[in-house]
């Protein structure tokens, strides 16, 4: 039985509740993913193959972690305080503590054997168990704070905002603080200076989580007993024949892999390429611009287009301006820029509502099975992204080596030839233009949930609440 709590209207609380969710998530997501190799590598000293097997090593972890949490949250009780919300009040303070430890600059002194086991230790706490243990609940949390896809747009909406700001924050001060020029002009991370970062992230992340924890409010409550009904088979079945579910989950992995390799490959596009370090600092901006451009606009045409639609036609616009730039072989940088601000903002779209997406998903599932599992849905799809964050990672250094790209030479640069950095440019314009249309293909012929579907589901689960 679903009930519906309407004692406090969805309002602008629960917007920014909820975008503090993410903000406080990305402060250590990004940290981690942007300087946690430089920091085992150059300053504990750590062998890049042995960081490499414990990034593998979290992610076969993962598999566990992230459906366990789902199915923990899903069969337990919903108290007063609802069934998801509770968790954040609960893993605020293990989930930055755990963060700190992971950036414990005096674990350097340790003999190698300790410090592999540090590493693995603090890292699987952290990434497995205490982020996975506030990202599954509050991932899985949208669903139950509204039904209305306007609203739920707005949520995913604003979540992406506070990643956004996260970013900047975490991408444009970290480097500032972390890094000393050496007596030899290099720049060298140090690592109580790491410490400190972390330390004044977990506080902002704690008071990020403690915003969202009060501002949030679910209104919509699955009973227990509807979740035991359903046996372990029958989840398995009704995960693996939920169209909507491996649809979204096989054009995440697409839209990750063309993301982050671009992403990974960018750096040398532009010192390669273009020859121009201030233009990357502009490029590397374009993604958080687009974000904030778009986000008043996501609600709006949610309610006249619908998620769907909406996102297939600007996939297909970003494929055909990333097409025009992979056939045109662009020179000017400042061009270019402009055009994959136009690319951008079809590509972001998508981005905005894809945690919408998710939310209707798992409503879509409880239509099929006629139980909640939310949580479970939302692991699934937690996993399939982090397979492709690690797939994007690992076909980065991949593509360089296939096109011929030279690493530098006793700390001196090699002059690339024309058709290494010609092939770069091919790489970061072709695979955005493949995979955005790739992913459009997706949503118009493969995801069944076009508005008119949403409408369908949202009146089916209105009926079984009132019945």
């Amino acid at each position: 039985m679903t009930n519906l709590n309407n004692s406090k209207p969805f309002s602008i609380k629960d917007k920014i509740g909820y975008m503090c969710g993410d903000f406080g998530n990305d402060f250590f997501f990004i940290l981690v993913s942007s300087f946690l190799m430089v920091f085992y590598t150059n300053v504990l000293g750590i062998r890049s193959g042995i960081v490499g097997i414990l990034f593998l090593a979290v992610r076969c972890v993962d598999a566990f972690t992230d459906i366990g949490m789902g199915r923990i949250v899903d069969t337990g009780k919903a108290g007063a305080e609802g069934r998801y919300r509770p968790w954040i009040r609960r893993m605020r303070i293990p989930v930055v503590l755990a963060g700190i430890l992971v950036f414990i600059p005096w674990a350097k002194n340790l003999p190698d054997a300790g410090k592999i086991v540090y590493i693995f230790v603090t890292y699987i706490l952290w990434g497995s168990f205490c982020y996975t243990g506030i990202n599954i609940p509050y991932g899985s949390m949208a669903s139950v704070i509204t039904n209305d896809p306007v609203e739920r747009t707005a949520l995913s909406t604003f979540r992406s905002i506070g990643a956004a700001l996260a970013g900047v924050i975490v991408g444009s001060l970290t480097p500032l603080i972390v890094y000393v020029q050496d007596e030899a002009g290099n720049q060298v991370m140090v690592g109580e200076r790491v410490f400190i970062v972390a330390c004044i992230f977990a506080v902002l992340a704690f008071i990020c989580y403690t915003i969202c924890y009060n501002w949030s409010t679910e209104r919509l409550v699955v009973e227990k007993k509807e979740t035991e009904k359903v046996s372990p088979a029958k989840l398995i079945k009704g995960m693996v024949t939920n169209r909507a579910l491996v649809s979204i989950i096989v054009a995440a992995i697409i839209l990750l892999l063309a993301m982050l390799l671009v992403q990974s490959l960018n750096m040398y596009l532009y010192m390669d390429y273009f020859k121009n370090k201030a233009v990357m600092s502009v490029a590397g901006m374009i993604g958080t611009v687009c974000t904030l451009l778009l986000a008043p606009f996501a609600g709006v045409i949610t309610k006249k287009i619908g998620k769907k639609e909406a996102s297939a036609a600007a996939l297909i616009l970003a494929s055909v301006v990333y097409g025009l730039l992979f056939v045109l072989k662009i020179r000017n940088p400042w061009v270019f820029c402009a055009f994959i601000f136009i690319g951008n903002l079809g590509s972001g779209l998508f981005n905005l509502m894809i945690w919408a997406f998710i939310s209707d998903i798992i409503d879509y599932q409880t239509v099929q099975t006629g139980s909640s599992d939310g949580g479970t849905v939302y692991g699934v799809y937690s996993f399939a992204r982090k397979l492709g964050q690690a797939a994007a990672g690992g076909l980065g250094g991949l593509v360089l080596e296939l096109i011929g790209y030279q690493e530098a030479v006793g700390g001196v640069a090699v002059i690339q030839t024309e058709e290494v950095t010609s092939a770069i440019y091919s790489v970061t314009t072709g695979i955005p233009a493949v995979g955005y249309f790739i992913i459009a293909l997706i949503l118009i012929f493969w995801y069944p949930l076009s508005k008119k579907k949403v409408a369908e589901v949202k009146e089916e689960l209105e009926r079984r609440a009132v019945n």
